[in-house]
């Protein structure tokens, strides 16, 4: 198999199953998933599908009912407390819709932050830091705060502290959803920029249609089950949104 056809991710027979007082919720109803090394995958589908819950079984933020997860053909099902964070902090970079920066730090404290935990020199992590920083455009803000940054500076700092580690995977949980037009495209294409330059896995678990337009393949998530996966080519794009399916059915509205 080749570099580009390399599987990072291997979902398989995923079942997740909630209970709440008497009430049984079976949020994934086994799920099959294969997602390449270096690969944009956009995780789409209504409230309620199983979307974020799958989301959360490929970064290792819930376990599964049944089934196994493999992150570099490691079952992270298996692994305890401590194997997993180790896992998360180096294998896997994460991006919030509501950012998650700690707001008494500045924004150079923010991106070290991952670094420090996984024992880099604090003189080292700092340089990365500002070169993370000025990667993401916000070299001459590194001394600011959270809310001295607009929203959109916000979340490119979430940006530059998913990459601290230089991790395989970045996982995008709803990045635009906080963010006006132009600065959800703004971040959107730092994503695409970061998957082809550097080669990193991005997932993204979103509604926002624009992700289509730079995603190799979408991942359609319904009724706790893998609808269908289409590659970026299989896709009816149109301004504004996307058209009608070219399997013959109206996508529908809300949708995603």
């Amino acid at each position: 198999m080749t570099e580009e056809k390399r599987t990072i991710v291997r979902v398989i027979g995923v079942r997740k199953t909630f209970t709440m007082g008497s009430q049984t919720l079976e949020a994934l109803k086994g799920v099959d998933l294969e997602i390449y090394a270096g690969e944009y995958v956009s995780i789409m589908g209504p409230s309620g599908s199983g979307k974020s819950t799958l989301f959360n079984m490929i970064g290792g933020l819930d376990k599964p009912t049944e089934g196994k997860v493999f992150i570099d053909e490691v079952d992270i099902s298996q692994l305890d407390a401590y194997e997993l964070a180790w896992l998360r902090n180096r294998k896997i970079g994460y991006i919030f819709q509501t950012f998650n920066l700690i707001p008494v730090m500045t924004a150079l404290e923010n991106v070290t932050l991952p670094m420090t935990f996984a024992g880099m020199n604090g003189d080292d992590a700092q340089e990365k830091g500002i070169e993370l920083l000025k990667l993401v455009g916000l070299g001459k803000r590194f001394q600011h705060k959270p809310l001295e940054l607009s929203g959109g500076q916000q979340q490119r700092v979430a940006v530059a502290r998913s990459l601290a580690n230089d991790p395989a995977i970045i996982l995008a949980d709803e990045p635009t959803g906080n963010l006006d037009l132009s600065t959800g495209e703004e971040i959107i294409e730092l994503l695409q920029k970061l998957s082809s330059e550097r080669g990193v896995t991005i997932i993204s678990a979103t509604h926002d249609y624009k992700m289509l337009n730079v995603s190799d393949r979408v991942v359609w998530v319904r009724d706790g089950m893998v609808d269908r996966v289409e590659r970026r080519e299989e896709l009816n794009i149109t301004i504004g949104g996307i058209g009608e399916k070219l399997t013959g059915r109206k996508q529908e509205p809300g949708g995603a």
